[in-house]
C-alpha cells in the first residue's frame, strides 16, 4: 500500500532526514514541528522549549563521522564543530533538499491514535484532526528529564543539566555536578573557572576518552579499525583503549576512578579537558551521593561538603506524550518493541526514527534508517512475518545484554556497523531480514 499521506513528528536532525528520504521516493507527507525552525536539540534556546544545547556545546563526534552520507560537512569546519556550526549544517541540508516547504512550524502534535482501516489519526494543538496511513515519530528522546531520588532535602539551587545554558548564574558558587556522561563533564569544565568550586559525583566512575589520539580525532581511529579494517567492534574498541592509555596514561593518576568493567562494555565519556582539570585541582571527584541535608551533601565514602547548587546530569526518560502507553512505550532495561529499531511490532503504520543510542554518530545512522523506512513505505522492502520480527527484537536485546553493562543507559543501544549493515542488506535485497 503506497497511497495516502504520511505524518512526520519533529524537524530535528532525524525528522529532516526522514522528510528528505520520503520526498526522494515521491511519497506525500506532512511534517509538524513544535518550534519555529528546524534543528531540534541543536538549536540553542530553541523556542520549542525542549533543546538541551548550552552555550559552550561542541559536538563530541568529529565532523567527518557526523555528516549525513549524501551531504558532506564543509571542509572549513573544525574537527569538532560548535552547536552553531552544526545548526548551520542542518539548515543547509534542509535547504539543499527542499524540505522546509513540507514543514508546519509552531505546530504541536497532541495525540496519535489508531483509526479505522489501518489508518492513524493525528490531533494538533489547534484542535485540527488529520488522518494518515503511517506516522513517523522523530521528536527525539533527550528532553524528559530523569532526576535521582536521594534521601533528604537540598536547600540550594537544583537543576537538571537540560536547563543549563551558561556558567554565569554559578559565578563564585560551590557546585556539585551529579553524573559522569558527556554533558556532566562538559558542564563541569565550563563551570570550573567561574565557580568557587566544582565537584563531580559518580557512582562507578567512567572511562574518560580524549577527543584526540596522536593528533587524530579518536572516533576516526574507531571508524578506521571497524569499518576499513573490518575488525569486530569489541576488538576495535580494545585497540582504541590501548592507544588511549598511551596518550593519557592511567586516569586514576589524575584522580578519576576506573569502572570495574572493561571499556568496550560501556559508552566512554569524551573529554579532552576533564583529566587535566582534575589534575590541576579545578574539579574534584566524589563518589555517589548518600543523602542531602540542607546545604550539606553526604557521600558514600562518609565525606561531606557544602554546596550552593547541584546540577543533575542524570539522563532522560524516553516518553511520547502524544501516544497512549498502552499503544507504545519504552521502559528502562527492556527491549523497545521495534523491528529494526523502527517499526512498532504491534502497531502497523507506527514508526520511529532516531530512537537509538549508537556507539558512533547518530546523524548518519538516522539517514540510513530514513532511507530504509522510505523504501518500506514505498513498497520496495517486504517486511517478514510478525513472528520473525519478534525474534529479531529478542535477538537484538540478547546481544545488548551480553555486550553492555546492565544500565538503563543502554536500553536504546545499537552497534553502528552491524545495524547499518543489516539495513543496507535489506535495501539491497528488497526484503527485510530475519
Amino acid at each position: 500500500m503506497t497511497e495516502g499521506k504520511i505524518c512526520i513528528i519533529g524537524a530535528g536532525s532525524s525528522g529532516i532526514a526522514a522528510a528528505k528520504a520520503l520526498k526522494q521516493k515521491g511519497l506525500d507527507f506532512d511534517c509538524f514541528e513544535k518550534g519555529s525552525d528546524i534543528g531540534g536539540n541543536w538549536r540553542y534556546n530553541n523556542d520549542n522549549g525542549v533543546s538541551a544545547a548550552y552555550r559552550s556545546l561542541h559536538i563530541d563526534t568529529s565532523r567527518k563521522n557526523l555528516q549525513y552520507p549524501d551531504f558532506p560537512t564543509p571542509d572549513d569546519l573544525p574537527d569538532f564543530p560548535s552547536h552553531w556550526q552544526v545548526m548551520q549544517y542542518l539548515e543547509d541540508y534542509a535547504t539543499h533538499f527542499g524540505i522546509r516547504p513540507h514543514i508546519r512550524f509552531r505546530t504541536s502534535v497532541t495525540k496519535v491514535e489508531p483509526a479505522a482501516d489501518g489508518q492513524w489519526t493525528v490531533t494538533l494543538d489547534s484542535g485540527e484532526t488529520l488522518t494518515y496511513r503511517a506516522v513517523i515519530v522523530a521528536n527525539g528522546h533527550l528532553w524528559d528529564t530523569r532526576l535521582p531520588d536521594f534521601p533528604g532535602h537540598f536547600s540550594g539551587t537544583r537543576i537538571h543539566s537540560h536547563a543549563y545554558k551558561t556558567a554565569a548564574p554559578f559565578e563564585d558558587k560551590r557546585v556539585l555536578v551529579v553524573g559522569i556522561g558527556n554533558s556532566a563533564v562538559d558542564i563541569a569544565v565550563d563551570l570550573c573557572r567561574r565557580a568557587r568550586s566544582v565537584h563531580i559525583s559518580t557512582r562507578r566512575g567512567a572511562w574518560i576518552m580524549p577527543k584526540y589520539i596522536l593528533g587524530i580525532p579518536t572516533d576516526r581511529w574507531g571508524a578506521f579499525l571497524s569499518r576499513k579494517l573490518k575488525l569486530p567492534t569489541v576488538l576495535a574498541r580494545m585497540i582504541v583503549n590501548k592507544l588511549m592509555y598511551l596518550t593519557v596514561g592511567d586516569q586514576r593518576r589524575y584522580g578519576m576512578p576506573t569502572p570495574k568493567h572493561p571499556m568496550w562494555r560501556e559508552h566512554a565519556t569524551i573529554s579532552q579537558e576533564l583529566l587535566p582539570y582534575i589534575g590541576h585541582g579545578w574539579i574534584r571527584v566524589k563518589p555517589n551521593v548518600a543523602r542531602l541535608d540542607g546545604a550539606r551533601v553526604h557521600f558514600a565514602d562518609g565525606s561531606a561538603e557544602d554546596f550552593d547548587a547541584i546540577i543533575y546530569a542524570t539522563g532522560y526518560r524516553t516518553s511520547f506524550p502524544f501516544l497512549d502507553p498502552a499503544l507504545f512505550q519504552v521502559k528502562d532495561n527492556e527491549a523497545p518493541q521495534l523491528y529494526r529499531r523502527m517499526r512498532a511490532l504491534n502497531q502497523p503504520g507506527l514508526y520511529f526514527v532516531g530512537l537509538v543510542q549508537p556507539i558512533g554518530a547518530t546523524i548518519p545512522l538516522v539517514e540510513i534508517q530514513s532511507r530504509w523506512l522510505a523504501r518500506v513505505l514505498a513498497g520496495e522492502i517486504a517486511l517478514p512475518s510478525q513472528e520473525a520480527m519478534q525474534s529479531e527484537v529478542r535477538e537484538h536485546w540478547r546481544g545488548v545484554k551480553r555486550r553492555y553493562v546492565d544500565s538503563a543507559r543502554y536500553t536504546l543501544e545499537v552497534d553502528y556497523r552491524d545495524y547499518a549493515t543489516d539495513l543496507r542488506a535489506d535495501m539491497a535485497s528488497g526484503r527485510a531480514g530475519y
